[in-house]
């Protein structure tokens, strides 16, 4: 299975100016691209705090939410499920069903425990013409050294560019 981390980023690499920034920042061409690429996947994986800014499951594509306490949620079987696991048990879960390709959307911490556990195959991001200084960073609690390979760069708006990187294991 392949696990792609796919998040937009200011130029100073931030995903947020706080936990629970909705990400209202992004272009309208960052987000047509993961609305499609999520969909072609048809799954994605995010934290909690990720799906609380959202607010509700992205439609037309499973949505698993790490949660610590899963039972206090209402899941939607093969739309929105909350699930307490380690990111191989997500994986390993996800390639049962019979997914090719997973895409990490988020956030932080969630990234960091996927790239701490060497799951993480492509990272692609979408750098918008920002800078909020101070704010979250794209991993949180990894502490690696990784080396990437760039797979393509494509300006997909007029100050927007995305970035695609493979993972040398």
């Amino acid at each position: 299975m392949k696990t792609i981390l796919l998040m937009a980023i200011t130029l100073d690499g931030k995903i947020a100016k706080h936990a629970n920034q909705f990400a209202d920042w992004t272009s309208k061409a960052d987000k047509k691209m993961f609305v499609a690429e999520t969909k072609k996947a048809g799954v994605i994986v995010m934290g909690e705090t990720t799906y609380n800014t959202i607010g509700r499951p992205l439609p037309n594509r499973l949505n698993i939410v790490l949660s610590h306490e899963p039972e206090r949620h209402e899941s939607i079987p093969g739309s929105l499920e909350f699930i307490k696991a380690t990111p191989k048990e997500i994986v390993s879960l996800l390639e049962k069903r019979g997914f090719e390709t997973v895409i990490l959307g988020g956030g932080a911490t969630v990234n960091g425990s996927f790239l701490k556990e060497s799951l993480i195959d492509e990272i692609w991001l979408t750098i918008e013409p920002k800078i909020f200084g101070e704010g979250l960073p794209l991993f949180n609690g990894a502490d690696v050294n990784l080396n990437l390979e760039l797979i393509s760069v494509e300006k997909i708006d007029e100050n927007v560019l995305q970035v695609r990187y493979r993972v040398i294991k």
